[in-house]
């Protein structure tokens, strides 16, 4: 069963907010002329971004009672400012109230985030 995309632009607010919200202070986060010195054509989203953002596209289709059990995600292309990523999940197993979900998260370099993540489902979330 596919989930419905969750279309996202990535906004240089929404790097930097997620990066200070995260405590990530890399300066390639926010800083665009130091994330070119290190070879970057600009600032870029952190993981920890990525992975609520992942786990905000699932509670939100599960509802907000619903638990993540596990989140297994890495890292492809890079988020930069401007471009948009789209959020797709596939379930992928169903055990009672456990539910497996494939996620991939594209942008127009490619896939920025893949992962599985398990879902307890609200009915008998704790």
């Amino acid at each position: 069963m596919e989930l419905p995309p969750l279309t996202l632009p990535i906004t240089r607010t929404l790097i930097v907010s997620g990066a200070i919200a995260s405590r990530d202070y890399q300066d390639v986060h926010h800083d665009a002329e130091a994330a070119r010195e290190k070879g970057s054509p600009d600032i870029f989203m952190n993981i920890l971004t990525t992975n609520g953002l992942v786990g905000r596209y699932l509670t939100d289709h599960f509802g907000a009672r619903s638990v993540l059990r596990k989140v297994a995600i890495r890292l492809g292309a890079p988020n930069y400012p401007g471009d948009t990523m789209v959020l797709r999940g596939t379930i992928t197993d169903v055990d009672g109230s456990t539910v497996q979900v494939r996620v991939v998260g594209a942008n127009g370099l490619g896939n920025h985030v893949t992962g599985t993540v398990t879902v307890e489902l609200a009915a008998v979330a704790r």
